[in-house]
């Protein structure tokens, strides 16, 4: 399997529900470093995964609708905790979404799988890996 991987970052405010989460139900922010892996079984006929600069720049997109941004205000957010896994599932299936709508190029359909991972600090990470 190939893999190609883009970062991006982003910083939101947002809370959680549940007594699991202790102080961090009241309104806080979080700095993310953003990591999306694209993978597929063969190179395409350019000898690529995907295009890495189509990748980053749909990578950004997607981000930039988090970015600065109170989550707990985004509709369509609501009535989810906005954990470190449960972003990383929004953003790998919203890049999957781009991935379908061929915003990546036509090569990008052949594509396996998207990975993202969330970095909250240099300690502590999540991803989310779906397939295509």
């Amino acid at each position: 399997m190939f893999s190609v991987t883009v970062r991006d970052h982003m910083m939101v405010a947002h809370s959680f529900r549940g007594e699991v989460f202790g102080p961090a139900q009241r309104l806080h922010g979080a700095t993310f470093i953003v990591d999306a892996t694209f993978r597929r079984r063969e190179l395409d006929e350019d000898n690529i995964v995907v295009d890495i600069a189509r990748a980053a720049e749909e990578l950004s997109l997607v981000v930039s609708a988090f970015n600065l941004r109170n989550l707990d205000e985004d509709p369509d957010l609501a009535g989810i905790n906005t954990t470190t896994e449960a972003l990383a599932k929004v953003i790998a299936d919203r890049l999957a979404e781009r991935v379908r709508a061929g915003a990546l190029g036509e090569g990008a359909r052949g594509l396996a799988g998207i990975s993202v991972t969330l970095h909250e600090s240099h300690i502590a990470w999540a991803s989310y890996e779906r397939p295509l």
